[in-house]
């Protein structure tokens, strides 16, 4: 027979272990029904952190894998095939409106919008605000950020399929394989940014 003691320590520890299962069962990828996650990198450090940071946020681990076969939609209902953009680099940014380290690192990413024919990569930021075109627009809007068109991943797929945290970038190289993915804010206009972005040439 179990003394009080005892039993007060098993409760305890089978409370500890359902707090484990409960806190694990907040991962997005458990379900499609969750949104993406903001990264707790992201959530720690600005966009505009140094080196020691990026290569904690950068992997390659998925070198060579296909982009993936997305439908975007935008506020109008046009549609955008991300397989589309084959043929020329591409760096995709996911990101959503209820995401601060996506939202700070914005600017960055319409001044490389502007600088595309510099640097021969197409950007395309894609939200992950699902069902919410009209929240899009609205932020970028207000941020003027009017170079980033209010492209969405209805789905969500991108999101889950990059491992369910925000902002996440990932670049292409011209035969649409993976080079890289960033799970973090960044400063994309950093010349260690703009060192990344120019392996996919």
């Amino acid at each position: 027979m179990l003394s009080s003691r005892s039993l007060k320590s098993l409760v305890l520890c089978s409370l500890a272990g359902a707090s484990a299962l409960v806190v694990a069962g907040c991962d997005s990828k458990g379900g499609k029904d969750a949104q993406p996650q903001a990264s707790q990198g992201a959530q720690q450090a600005g966009p505009a952190d140094g080196p020691a940071a990026a290569s904690d946020k950068l992997d390659r681990s998925h070198k060579g894998e296909a982009m993936p076969t997305v439908s975007l939609v935008d506020n109008t209902g046009e549609s955008l095939d991300l397989s589309s953009f084959k043929g020329k680099p591409l760096l995709i940014n996911l990101w959503a409106t209820w995401c601060a380290p996506c939202i700070a690192e914005m600017p960055t990413l319409a001044k490389l919008i502007a600088r595309e024919p510099e640097l021969g990569v197409t950007v395309l930021p894609i939200s992950q605000d699902i069902g919410q075109t009209d929240k899009v627009v609205e932020i970028l809007r207000r941020r003027e950020l009017e170079q980033i068109q209010p492209w969405v991943d209805e789905q969500g797929d991108l999101g889950f399929q990059y491992g369910g945290n925000l902002p996440v970038t990932v670049l292409f190289d011209s035969q649409g394989k993976e080079v890289w993915r960033y799970t973090g804010g960044n400063d994309w206009t950093s010349p260690e940014a703009l060192k990344l972005i120019a392996e996919a040439k």
